[in-house]
């Protein structure tokens, strides 16, 4: 989830998510799965993608008058703080349609906690990666402390870091900044640097 604004860096606890710490909701395509094979309530493509819904009950001793779809959000920031900080990619939620997108990197038991704990309603949705979040954030860092190294060649204008795996970087020209960048920051860090134009930042009135 990214602001447009000259530099985005770091996301909101995902319980802060949902109480509005973001201003913008990430649209995020269904997952489609193609040789799909069904265990119990989870379903796993070839893709490598899979699925979840929650049969915990609603009601259940603890739950407080948070949402279901809260309450995942809350679940899975915590299990990531604690214990699978390594294996966490990014987060998205559509809570119209009750929906969370998990990107990680395959996790069985960080799979099976966060569906096991999600409520009657809510459908989770987990999404392969190979790179952490903590990774993307410290690659991040590191191109936004360069935002005006390349003046003169372009214009670096926002960084942010994209749930799905990868660090986004705002232009005013994306196929001059490309190889540079690409080269800038090396062979092991351009599969997660994604080049995008970027219009210029207008100045708010008053």
């Amino acid at each position: 989830m990214r602001k447009r604004t000259a530099v985005v860096v770091g996301l909101c606890l995902l319980a802060g998510l949902l109480a509005g710490c973001g201003e913008e909701t990430v649209s995020v395509e269904p997952s489609v799965t193609t040789g799909t094979q069904t265990t119990g309530t989870q379903t796993t493509g070839t893709s490598g993608r899979s699925s979840c819904v929650g049969h915990k009950p609603v009601g259940s001793p603890g739950v407080d008058d948070d949402s279901p779809l809260q309450r995942a959000a809350g679940r899975v920031d915590t299990l990531v703080r604690k214990r699978y900080s390594d294996v966490y990619t990014g987060f998205s939620v559509d809570e119209k349609h009750q929906t969370a997108d998990i990107w990680r990197i395959p996790s069985a038991a960080f799979d099976d906690e966060v569906c096991g704990a999600a409520l009657k309603g809510v459908t989770l949705r987990l999404h392969d990666t190979d790179v952490n979040r903590k990774t993307l954030d410290a690659l991040a860092d590191r191109i936004s402390d360069d935002m005006k190294r390349w003046d003169g060649t372009f214009e670096m204008r926002e960084v942010g870091v994209d749930e799905r795996g990868v660090v986004l970087v705002g232009v005013d020209d994306p196929d001059k900044a490309r190889p540079i960048l690409e080269q800038a920051y090396g062979e092991r860090n351009s599969p997660y640097i994604k080049v995008e134009h970027v219009g210029e930042a207008q100045a708010l009135a008053g």
